[in-house]
């Protein structure tokens, strides 16, 4: 969620003629050594006297567009179509993809933002602050504070309020790689010295920070020993009860005793987890998988058990995603020419996924969200990497800016439309005007009868509400701000 009026554009003009884009393909397929300034932040004490105007990077935000409206998708439609909500364990689904693009295009932002450093101390302290806005804006939203959109209550009981969440995970990644970013500015390169690898070397800090944070969740993960523990949840019959979950093991990767679970538990305390985990929809949990129902007879007893998916150990290993994320960012700074930017992305991410795809199927470490394996985070970059690859070529190869105008205006308002629209802010505030009783006001009046009523199917009408009256929606108010020069920055 970077300042608009704070990032240049170094990729692409909104229109360019074919002859221009001839010439600079040209002039670029040699092997470039020197940086360019692509995107920068400015990064200042005192603002300039004539403030020029700043242009966007169309790319970044339209794939951040992206992944706000997938969020948006799976998170009010997944309930109709469980094959793109979460994956309940292993396995990626289309929601799993959000949380990791969110951490990819967020290490891209941070390379072009902090390309020039004119003041450590200062750039530190912007660091510092924005992480403090993330986690305060995420406890809000997603700490137990907020009941919206279906609840019109509010407050939470600090007993059981919930830590971890998106924004907080967003907010460790963020301060780790941001730091390793400014405090290694003095050993940047000015430019690199030839060869395919020289991009990463140049960065090498960065990529030991990812190495440390590998290293870490990989020893924890495996050989952490996780003994038996215990929860009190609701029986069938709504009466509270103790269940006790038999582990004394070491290096388990299924839902019981893993140590991403274990560690948080420590941690934060189990009554301070989520207490909705998707792992709930297996089968061993209910008949219904994939989708959400009634336990089965023989539930194993932590199929009630809370789970927290953004949680400390998942966390460290999610910094690996924004330290994917900002080398993309470095290859936009060093290559001017389209090709070579391409043939570096494509090529790495070809690379993660190959990877990815042998540890799931050798199941030596499978895909899976929510321990934040690292097939997972392979198999995600890889894919953000081709995203991110497909839009710069179509948005700012190609010139094929108009189609993606809706993605690229969400893009610049992302906080705005997480907090109104992900997170049902503007919903709750429509329920909170209602005519006799709560369940009767304009949103359920439109869901019924503009959509359920209109389409015969509550699936369909599902889904063509949150396409039409959310992401739409969203989509032309994040446009009208963008015509007015209003953006929701942290």
């Amino acid at each position: 969620m970077e300042d608009p009026r704070k990032l240049e554009e170094g990729l692409h003009a909104a229109k360019r003629n074919a002859d221009d884009i001839s010439n600079e393909n040209n002039e670029h397929n040699k092997s470039v050594t020197k940086s360019e300034p692509v995107a920068e932040e400015k990064i200042e004490e005192e603002p300039p006297l004539v403030k020029q105007k700043a242009k966007r990077v169309a790319t970044l935000d339209a794939f951040r567009g992206l992944t706000i409206v997938l969020m948006v998708l799976v998170d009010d439609a997944g309930g109709a179509y469980s094959r793109i909500d979460h994956s309940p364990w292993n396995g990626c689904t289309l929601a799993d993809f959000v949380m990791p693009f969110f951490l990819f295009i967020v290490g891209v932002a941070i390379a072009l933002a902090l390309k020039r450093i004119p003041k450590v101390s200062y750039a530190v302290r912007k660091v510092i602050l924005r992480t403090l806005k993330l986690l305060f804006w995420g406890i809000l939203l997603q700490g137990g504070y907020s009941h919206a959109p279906n609840d019109l209550a509010y407050g939470v009981d600090m007993k059981l309020i919930r830590w971890c969440g998106i924004l907080q995970r967003i907010a460790l990644v963020y301060f780790i790689v941001a730091l390793i970013e400014i405090v290694t500015t003095k050993l940047r390169p000015t430019s690199l010295d030839p060869g395919h690898l020289s991009i990463f070397t140049a960065y090498k800090w960065q990529w030991i920070g990812g190495f440390v944070a590998f290293v870490i969740y990989m020893v924890t993960t495996f050989s952490l020993y996780v003994p038996d523990w215990s929860f009190v949840a609701k029986d069938d019959s709504d009466k509270l009860e103790t269940y006790t979950v038999i582990c004394g093991m070491r290096g388990h990767l299924g839902p019981a005793c893993n140590a991403v679970g274990y560690v948080d538990r420590q941690a934060w305390g189990i009554n301070h987890l989520y207490n909705q985990p998707v792992w709930s929809r297996l089968k061993a949990c209910t008949f219904s998988s994939p989708d959400s129902g009634p336990f089965r007879k023989d539930a194993p007893t932590w199929c009630r058990a809370p789970f927290e998916p953004e949680g400390l150990l998942s966390s460290i290993s999610a910094i690996i995603s924004g330290t994917i994320g900002i080398h993309y960012g470095h290859v936009l700074i060093h290559f001017k020419g389209h090709a070579e930017r391409l043939k570096q992305w494509v090529s790495m991410a070809l690379v993660l996924l190959i990877v990815a795809v042998i540890l799931h199927f050798t199941d030596a470490i499978p895909i899976n969200k929510q321990l934040y394996s690292f097939s997972y985070v392979c198999f995600t970059a890889g894919a953000a990497g081709i995203v991110f690859s497909l839009f710069y070529l179509l948005i700012d190869v190609w010139g094929m800016r108009k189609p993606f105008l809706f993605l690229e205006w969400i893009g610049m308002n992302a906080m705005l439309v997480f907090v109104m629209a992900a997170q049902g802010i503007f919903a709750g505030f429509i329920n909170g005007w209602y005519f006799k009783n709560p369940d009767n006001n304009l949103v359920n009046w439109i869901q019924q009868h503009v959509f359920f009523d209109v389409w015969k199917s509550e699936k369909v009408g599902t889904l063509l509400y949150v396409i039409f009256a959310e992401i739409t929606f969203w989509a032309v108010v994040s446009g009208i701000l963008h015509k007015l020069r209003i953006y929701w920055k942290l």
